[in-house]
């Protein structure tokens, strides 16, 4: 589903005891909410008023059909009057979609004049929201709470973007990586426990032989190909006139998306170990993938595969960029220091300060022909990089704050698509950091999905989040994963 294909559903609570009229202004009031914040322009998805809940029966069943309805990304609430929260106990505690309380009221001001008892009794959101946030904590379910007026555009964009790490978590749910062969041999971080991934992120991880893979490149007819060069050529400079080795990157690009449609995977991966029956490794054919949204791994990473696909889901309609992306070298020139992100081949050009070149070049690895890939340098601006990676017993996800620069250096001889930046809070702390975290050497890197964006979709995946951010330093980080060590130990 795309982004604008799902939904969220706002539900409101309050009780018999005000009267009719109090719930009418109420449904009324929810109503011209709903429609005004959609109309702002600061919401991916449609907000739709689903009822006031008003007994235990009415939230149940608003609950139950929230997690069967597949358009339903979350829920909203917000409690206008006070609804006491006992009602809530049976419809929440079976929630299984994402869960944002709006801490909010309808007026912004108190009506000095104006205020009196009905006014009291009609505006008890101070009321109803803490006793609604009770029942959470009491409950113990993960939620995103959001104070604050609704019509402040600060707020909106915090449900906006809130919304997207739903999407992402609906996306997870449903998602599908195709293997091609397995992980590169005695690679460690690659691995990692594919039934516990289901059951904790939804994610069907499974493998196709390379064979079948060529198999089908053998069915790509020429037609097929020559309408594929004719899309590089709108989106791309050709860089070189060996127009069969690009034309043998058109067929597996045709191959794999075939693959990947029929079996409805929106990520995969491959190894460079593994390329029985092909002449070379796809470059520009996975990096064109990548720019259509699907994720990508490395050398079998299916684990970065499905984050990138799932970045790209929650950044749907957004212009920064979303790759797969490898920390592959430092410059540590001190007051100069920067990180060289970069892969054999595939980083995707969505982050390309430029537009990109199609080159061919010899690999070095992998003993086939020379393949053609897209080079470039990827744009200046704030970014993050994520890992997740399996501890054992739980999943990690770590999210690391970065300043993406103009390379400092052209670095004629390089023939990848690069991006270089400046790790926080320093590149030599933020190593240290990293490599204590356990952080993976494949990432995803995003100039729209946002730390607070990560956590939010951690929280809703029931995972680990370790976030290294400007202030943090080696004994603080220690000292954070000891401590959730031992409280995920009790989980």
């Amino acid at each position: 589903m795309a982004m604008q294909d799902y939904e969220f559903w706002f539900i409101v609570g309050s009780q018999f005891l005000y009267g009719p009229e109090v719930l009418e202004t109420v449904a009324s009031r929810a109503a011209e909410m709903a429609a005004e914040l959609n109309a702002s322009g600061d919401l991916p998805c449609k907000l739709v008023y689903k009822g006031t809940v008003k007994t235990n029966g009415e939230a149940t069943d608003l609950v139950r059909q929230a997690n069967y309805d597949p358009r339903c990304a979350g829920i909203v609430t917000w409690c206008h009057t006070f609804s006491p929260s006992k009602m809530w106990i049976n419809g929440l505690a079976a929630l299984q979609k994402p869960w944002c309380h709006l801490a909010t009221q309808y007026n912004r001001d108190i009506p000095n004049d104006e205020i009196d008892m009905d006014f009291m009794n009609l505006n008890q959101a101070a009321h109803g929201d803490r006793e609604h946030g009770f029942l959470g904590a009491r409950l113990r379910k993960a939620r995103k709470v959001i104070a604050g007026y609704w019509r402040d555009e600060a707020v909106r964009r915090r449900l906006g973007s809130w919304m997207r790490a739903a999407v992402g978590a609906a996306f997870s749910r449903s998602l599908k990586v195709m293997r091609f062969g397995d992980n590169m041999r005695e690679v460690a971080v690659t691995e990692g426990d594919k039934v516990e991934v289901q059951i904790k992120l939804g994610w069907q991880v499974n493998t196709w032989p390379v064979g079948k893979l060529v198999e089908t490149m053998g069915a790509v007819t020429d037609a097929e190909i020559d309408a594929l060069m004719e899309t590089y050529r709108q989106s791309y400079d050709f860089a070189t006139g060996d127009l069969e080795t690009v034309r043998y990157q058109a067929r597996e690009e045709i191959a794999m998306k075939r693959m990947l449609d029929a079996e409805g995977c929106a990520a995969f991966s491959n190894n460079f170990q593994d390329l029985y029956g092909m002449r070379q490794l796809p470059g520009l054919a996975t990096q064109h993938l990548m720019a259509q949204g699907y994720g990508y791994g490395g050398e079998g990473d299916w684990k970065v595969a499905a984050m990138t696909a799932i970045l790209k889901a929650m950044s749907e309609g957004q212009t920064g960029g979303t790759a797969f992306m490898e920390d592959y070298t430092y410059h540590l020139e001190p007051g100069s220091e920067y990180s060289l992100g970069a892969h054999m081949l595939e980083v995707c050009p969505s982050v390309a300060a430029q537009r990109p070149r199609i080159e061919v070049h010899p690999l070095g690895i992998g003993d086939r022909e020379p393949p053609a890939r897209l080079v470039f340098e990827g744009h200046e601006g704030d970014a993050i990089v994520v890992s997740l990676i399996d501890m054992g017993g739980r999943l990690r996800l770590i999210c690391q704050d970065i300043h993406c620069v103009k390379p400092i250096l052209p670095m004629p001889n390089l023939p990848v698509a690069r991006v270089m930046w400046q790790a926080k809070p320093d590149l030599t702390t933020g190593v240290e950091c990293w490599i204590t975290a356990g952080g993976a050497h494949h990432t995803v890197l995003s100039y729209d999905v946002t730390a607070g964006q990560m956590r939010d979709w951690a929280r809703m995946m029931d995972i680990e989040f370790v976030h290294i951010t400007d202030g943090t330093t080696p004994e603080s980080l220690e000292h954070d994963l000891f401590l959730s060590d031992l409280a995920w130990k009790l989980k």
